[in-house]
């Protein structure tokens, strides 16, 4: 493949220092509190102590924010270039899960590569959206409309959807798959297909259900009716619910919460990090936080609209709302109005692969805003 067909014309180039210069350090500053607020409430887990998640928390956001500021500050057209290698080594990496996976909560979803466990479904979310923004900017409106265009982002979707659920982790694959199809819709496929899907997803659900793993099976079960065995498969979203009520208007206060102290609030450094933070500073710490990743994935939204080209469009809008999606779910779980499927808050919850992809989604995204200016290869000019 030509570099030419790629990059484009040429165009005149800032240096770093300029790239730098010109981010949205506003952003990068709100991004950094949540990772503060993640840090605290992980020394609160703690019961006031910063080992061992807090100081580790905030090690890996510093390094975190390094590769976020690197990606930010390389050129777009790069990153459109790396887009399909980027699926392929995921998808392998996925396949090392299968083979040589490091097994817990669960799971078989962890590759060990000595300093740190890898969850390559993470890194996976970015790397769909990114190979489905380079096929859609390859492609005209009228020619991403087509049937026959729909097959290869189904591929590119359910691909490594399969793989990750099948660890299993549904948690992850359902996000994979909602980052894929906020990008198919907003590339301009025709609503009535995602119609016709959603219409017959309750059918499919009926289909899949004896696939299921029984944990599975529970967790929706408890999701409809917790009260049914609050002791069992209902305990977490019964005590969830305790402490997020009792959390008031503005909390126990910091070091205070009972629910995570006393050792009732299960996950309480992952899945249910936002409970504690509830339960310690009430609604307004909620609100405050929910604030700050709105005006973040707001900020990713407006990017996109505002970018020169199709791949930048559909890559920051596309990773904007797979981080909302991210979050949704999370924080819906928590509340008992989505069933627990094991997503972590991003910046927040303790998690090393976590914090990486949202260290290199919005690295991707602040590069789209700083070239989205830049000119790519035509829109139809057969780039595959």
């Amino acid at each position: 493949m030509a570099v030419g067909r790629v990059f484009g014309p040429r165009t005149v180039q800032k240096s770093i220092l300029q790239r730098l210069l010109g981010l949205n350090w506003i952003i990068i500053a709100m991004i950094a509190a949540l990772a503060v607020t993640g840090t605290a409430m992980l020394y609160s887990v703690a019961g006031g102590e910063v080992d061992p998640w807090a100081s580790r928390h905030a090690i890996r956001f510093g390094f975190a924010l390094v590769v976020m500021l690197i990606i930010a500050v390389t050129d777009i057209r790069y990153w459109m270039a790396l887009a399909y290698p980027a699926w392929v080594v995921g998808l392998l990496l996925l396949v090392l899960v299968e083979v040589f996976g490091a097994i817990g909560m669960g799971g078989q979803r962890w590759l060990d590569i000595g300093f740190m466990r890898l969850q390559p479904s993470e890194l996976m979310k970015i790397a769909v959206i990114m190979a489905l923004a380079r096929y859609y900017h390859a492609r005209t409106y009228s020619q991403s409309r087509r049937m026959g265009a729909l097959v290869m982002p189904l591929v590119l979707i359910l691909l490594p959807a399969f793989l990750v659920i099948k660890q299993p982790d549904l948690g992850t694959g359902i996000t994979i798959i909602a980052g894929g199809v906020a990008v198919m819709f907003l590339a301009g496929i025709p609503a009535w297909i995602f119609i016709s899907v959603g219409l017959s997803a309750v059918p499919a659900a009926f289909a899949v259900w004896p696939f299921l793993n029984t944990y599975q099976q529970n967790r929706v079960l408890t999701f409809f009716n917790p009260e049914a065995d609050p002791l069992g498969a209902g305990y977490q979203i019964t005590q969830s619910k305790i402490a997020l009520g009792s959390g008031g208007m503005t909390g126990k206060g910091f070091l205070e919460g009972t629910q995570s102290h006393l050792n009732f609030l299960p996950e309480m450094k992952t899945d249910f990090i936002f409970t504690v933070l509830v339960e310690e500073f009430g609604l307004i710490g909620a609100v405050s936080v929910m604030l700050l990743f709105a005006a973040v994935l707001i900020y990713g939204l407006l990017v996109g609209i505002g970018c020169r080209n199709q791949f930048g469009r559909l890559l920051a809008s596309g990773l904007a709302m797979a981080l909302f999606f991210y979050i949704l779910i999370n924080i819906g779980m928590v509340m008992g109005l989505m069933p627990v499927v094991g997503v972590p808050l991003p910046l927040i919850s303790y998690g090393g692969s976590a914090m990486l992809t949202w260290a290199i989604a919005y690295g991707l995204i602040l590069s789209v805003a700083t070239h989205r200016h830049v000119t790519l290869a035509p829109r139809g000019s057969g780039l595959a």
